[in-house]
């Protein structure tokens, strides 16, 4: 049985981490008291237990509890601090080498959700010499309101709430997202693209985009479409010719699941790239599992959906 504690259970990460493994028969989930989750020796000798342990915390709490670190546990942290770390795995399995570096690592970082929509889209495409890694790019990301924790899920489900909340919202208004250092450091760009983050009235949900001018992409759509169908031929980022609704395209398709769908658009002079998953899946808990399926040498879509 696979010991398993989920270290800041309470938030939507946690939770559905829960979730996803609550239904599984390998699984023994670690469990502390109220009382108990804040105290720091009863949080590190369940991680100490535990085979793997996820980190749901904040940034501050995260870096504060490497030194819990137990060598024979695999962490897994949802927090932000650790991705850029050379010390820590980045958790992205699609990028080239990247599974068999989280299957022999202990100390994974988990990808942000709006990086993880960018990486997906842009990695291989660099990779292949489809664009010029000096070109300025610029990218929108519609995200449900759960992305934004508990705080935000009560302002948005409160009873009378900000009429303002029922229009979408861009934010990160000034340019210097958490998110921007892993989408230059994983995917070759050698400038923080511009970013459009926008959180919108539904839960769950994610739709990140980027455009394509000539003057950027070095390779025809036909090849660029091959690459993305060559490099997601298998796991849980695949390839779709289209993913059109009758001339829309929703950022509620993929809700529920924990995979992800990249699709091209556009014409001879302006692509558009994008990709579709769910904020709380392959852009959170869902990537977290699949981390922990990689590391333990499982089937890395066990107890995941993916329809």
């Amino acid at each position: 049985m696979i010991k398993v504690f989920v270290d800041g259970s309470s938030g939507t990460t946690g939770l559905r981490i829960n979730e996803r493994l609550s239904g599984r028969d390998d699984i023994e989930i670690i469990k502390l008291s109220e009382e108990e989750r804040k105290d720091p020796s009863a949080r590190a000798d369940a991680l100490k237990m535990s085979d793997v342990t996820f980190w749901c915390l904040p940034d501050d709490a995260s870096k504060e509890s490497v030194g819990m670190i137990d060598p024979s546990t695999v962490v897994i942290d949802t927090a932000t601090v650790h991705r850029c770390d050379p010390s820590w795995t980045y958790g992205f399995p699609e990028l080239k080498g990247q599974k068999e570096k989280i299957a022999g690592s202990k100390m994974i970082a988990n990808p942000g959700c709006h990086a993880s929509g960018f990486v997906a889209l842009i990695a291989p495409l660099v990779e292949n010499g489809a664009i010029d890694p000096e070109a300025f790019l610029t990218f929108t990301s519609l995200t449900g309101y759960s992305g934004g924790g508990k705080k935000m899920i009560a302002e948005y489900e409160a009873p009378e709430r900000d009429p303002l909340l029922s229009a979408p919202r861009l934010y990160a208004l000034t340019q210097a997202h958490k998110h921007l250092p892993e989408t230059v450091k994983y995917t070759g760009i050698s400038n923080a693209p511009g970013f459009l983050p926008i959180v919108c009235d539904f839960y769950s949900g994610m739709q990140v985009s980027v455009v394509l001018d000539e003057s950027s992409r070095k390779l025809p759509p036909k090849t660029i479409k091959e690459i993305y169908a060559d490099t997601y031929s298998c796991g849980l980022i695949k390839y779709c010719e289209s993913q059109d609704q009758g001339g829309y395209m929703s950022a509620l398709s993929m809700s529920g699941r924990d995979d992800m769908i990249v699709s091209v658009y556009g014409n001879g002079e302006r692509l558009l790239l994008v990709s579709s998953f769910d904020n709380l899946g392959k852009g959170a808990s869902g990537a977290a599992i699949q981390n922990m399926n990689i590391a333990l040498g499982l089937k890395e879509d066990l107890g995941l959906i993916t329809e």
